[in-house]
């Protein structure tokens, strides 16, 4: 049917525009790869020590989820994670969770 890749960050407070500015300008390579359908990036609730976001992407299946993690374009799209100037607007590291669909409606 379909797999869900998410990751869920804890984002430091005040610095939620940085973060959503690198996603913004970060070069994109998702719909060069087979299977790829979509990506969101969630924002979610706000408490006293983060502000919680979550990358979202809809692969046709969960090899093509895989293929991508095995890519050039997976690569390239991570070679500077960690590696922003200053102090990272991210908590530690992001917490990845992968789903496959078994109902969907539409």
């Amino acid at each position: 049917m379909s797999y869900i890749a998410m990751n869920r960050f804890k984002i430091r407070p005040g610095r939620t525009a940085d973060f959503e500015d690198i996603w913004k300008s970060r070069e994109s390579k998702l719909k060069e790869l087979k299977g790829f359908r979509e990506f969101r990036l969630l924002k979610g609730p706000e408490t006293e020590g983060h502000t919680l976001y979550s990358s979202h992407v809809l692969w046709d299946s969960r090899e093509d989820f895989e293929a991508w993690t095995k890519s050039q374009q997976f690569r390239d799209s991570h070679r500077n994670a960690g590696k922003r100037e200053g102090e990272s607007p991210i908590m530690g590291h992001p917490q990845f969770e992968g789903f496959e669909t078994v109902l969907h409606e539409a």
